[in-house]
């Protein structure tokens, strides 16, 4: 991995000003941004941004007290003030006798090389005409009859992290996007749909055509939604919002929720939480993966890890002071801006794909739901109750019927996961990904 020396040597620099002024021990972050972003509405260009930025973010620590500050200036002068005020905070702040930096034994020794960087910049006509296409791909479906526009974007952050415990190490990730949204019909009878795909290099977009085509036609499906009478039914959560099923389950094995006793799955570890051959995994090494990174943010070695084997809950996920808490191990999941101490946060996540096509898992639903938009929060992480608003499509016969909206859909998340079953239609498109699922005996409030 090549070694961005000039940074690595700037964060060394400001963790001896902090020692030098009384800090105990320091970390120090450094995250070098540029971005370029368009919006295309109705033809013409609305809007095209260039941005370039760097902060960097100093922890200290005196005694078990510690203190994040941040700055966006880099000048000699700014950095002895970030330093003083730093440690000046630390002395004021609580203790914390979970809060330190790893070992010297504990950090990553060799760092493996992940495929999660392209150094080719797309330039602002390229954008341009990626959004144009995607606009009007949309705009050419019959039905559609406005556009709420086209957005292209390209941005790249190299992240270089160094702490007086002796690890100094950098690397960098790159992004492009595209998504479309429109309107069909008139009216109070307008429905409004989009589709949008990021990636961490251009080729792997797809046809910026085919984006918008699908926006359109997701849009003229959704015209003429009926009410749905309420009842307890089977609920197929559509791929573009069945990763929420699991992101709350790694909001529940956060380890900030369990050592604060504040997740329903606390007194989980190595029971059954999910249904028999369930597998959820967290792979921060996967190529071209959009939240894939070589270590975690305190320099600990990450690695692919089954949180959820054949239904059984295996790991939390932890950092170093939230594994202290709990007298455990970190899992190597720390996260961290600039800002702030690092806290616990998932990378690619997914969940494995089952044995049974999407068709057939529908074909044996006499009647239920299937959703394509959520709305709202209403999720208590402490009980697991679940309710939140939902539009999609009514299931009769095994197929996909009217489109249904101003729906609610309920239960309780350790009884969801339990009755969750998964199609064969896995795709790799965001950072947490899942097939469709069905879940079984889910109460719908419609009309």
């Amino acid at each position: 991995m090549h070694q961005d020396t000039q940074s690595l040597e700037l964060l060394d620099n400001l963790i001896g000003r902090a020692r030098s002024l009384g800090a105990d021990a320091a970390d120090a972050v450094l995250v070098d941004g540029a971005s370029l972003s368009l919006a295309w509405r109705m033809g013409a260009l609305e809007r095209l941004e260039r941005s370039e930025d760097a902060d960097i973010g100093l922890r200290v620590f005196v005694g078990k007290r510690q203190a994040c500050v941040s700055s966006s200036d880099r000048s000699t002068t700014a950095l002895d003030e970030l330093a003083k005020r730093a440690v000046a905070m630390a002395r004021a702040a609580p203790d914390d006798p979970y809060c330190g930096l790893a070992g010297p034994e504990q950090v990553i020794g060799n760092v493996p090389r992940i495929d999660i960087f392209s150094d080719a910049e797309p330039d602002a006509e390229a954008l341009t005409a990626w959004a144009a296409a995607a606009e009007d791909a949309a705009r050419a479906v019959p039905g559609v009859t406005n556009s709420e526009g086209a957005e292209a974007a390209w941005g790249r952050n190299r992240i270089a992290i160094a702490a007086s415990n002796g690890f100094a190490q950098n690397y960098a990730v790159s992004y492009t996007s595209l998504s479309a949204s429109v309107l069909a019909g008139t009216g109070t009878g307008m429905e409004r749909d989009y589709d949008f795909r990021t990636a961490v290099y251009a080729e792997d977009m797809p046809d910026p055509a085919d984006i918008g085509r699908t926006a359109g036609e997701k849009a003229v499906r959704r015209l003429n939604p009926q009410k749905m009478a309420s009842g307890r039914f089977p609920v197929v959560f559509d791929p573009r919002v069945s990763g929420s099923m699991v992101g709350h389950f790694a909001g529940a094995i956060n380890g900030s929720a369990v050592a604060r006793g504040t997740s329903f799955l606390k007194d989980m570890m190595g029971k059954r939480v999910f249904a028999d051959g369930i597998v959820i995994v967290d792979d921060p090494h996967r190529p071209r993966g959009l939240r894939s990174k070589p270590f975690d943010a305190e320099g600990i070695a990450n690695k692919r890890r089954n949180l959820i084997e054949n239904g059984v809950l295996t790991s939390w996920i932890l950092d170093l002071a939230t594994a202290r808490q709990l007298g455990l191990e970190t899992t190597g999941h720390a996260a961290r801006g600039t800002g702030g101490p690092p806290s616990p946060s998932a990378t690619n996540l997914h969940m494995a794909a089952g044995a049974i096509s999407r068709d057939a898992l529908i074909g044996g639903i006499e009647r239920g739901l299937y959703v394509t938009e959520m709305m709202g929060f209403g999720v208590n992480p402490v009980t697991g109750d679940y309710s939140r608003g939902a539009a999609g499509f009514l299931i009769e016969d095994g197929q996909l019927a009217h489109p249904v909206s101003e729906l609610t859909i309920a239960g309780n998340l350790k009884d969801m996961f339990l009755n969750i079953t998964p199609a064969d239609d896995l795709e790799f498109r965001y950072g947490t990904n899942a097939p469709t699922l069905r879940i079984d005996g889910m109460t719908v409030a419609g009309k």
